[in-house]
């Protein structure tokens, strides 16, 4: 994976397992907090996502664990899988700079009183 290919959704699960080994819903649940309430990860697209990125070596499966009756897989975030993130929050940030410095340029053109299209307002 190339940092520019990484979505927010992946972004969000590897940030959520940064913060330690997780199963499923907790990953749900975490993904809607961090993104306040933005980002809503259904169980099938999670679990695509999540068997992608153990194919992918950016985290792995750290056990199973049964908690109210059910089976619950946990994931850890690998070393790669930080370092993915960490390029991937670079760019982010770097992005946003740039945003910011071209929005902190800009100024109004058109409006009442300014000359427009040759000269005419």
């Amino acid at each position: 994976m190339t940092q520019s290919e990484m979505r927010e959704p992946t972004m969000l699960v590897l940030t959520s397992l940064a913060g330690g080994r997780k199963h499923g819903y907790a990953l749900m649940a975490d993904a809607a907090e961090l993104s306040g309430g933005r980002v809503q990860l259904k169980v099938g697209t999670l679990y695509a996502a999540l068997d992608r990125l153990v194919e992918q070596g950016l985290i792995v499966v750290a056990g199973d664990e049964v908690g109210d009756g059910r089976n619950r897989r946990y994931f850890e975030v690998t070393a790669e899988g930080i370092d993915e993130l960490r390029a991937t929050a670079s760019r982010l940030e770097a992005n946003a700079a740039a945003a910011r410095a071209r929005i902190s340029e800009w100024r109004p053109r058109g409006i009442a009183g300014q000359v427009q299209f040759g000269g005419v307002s």
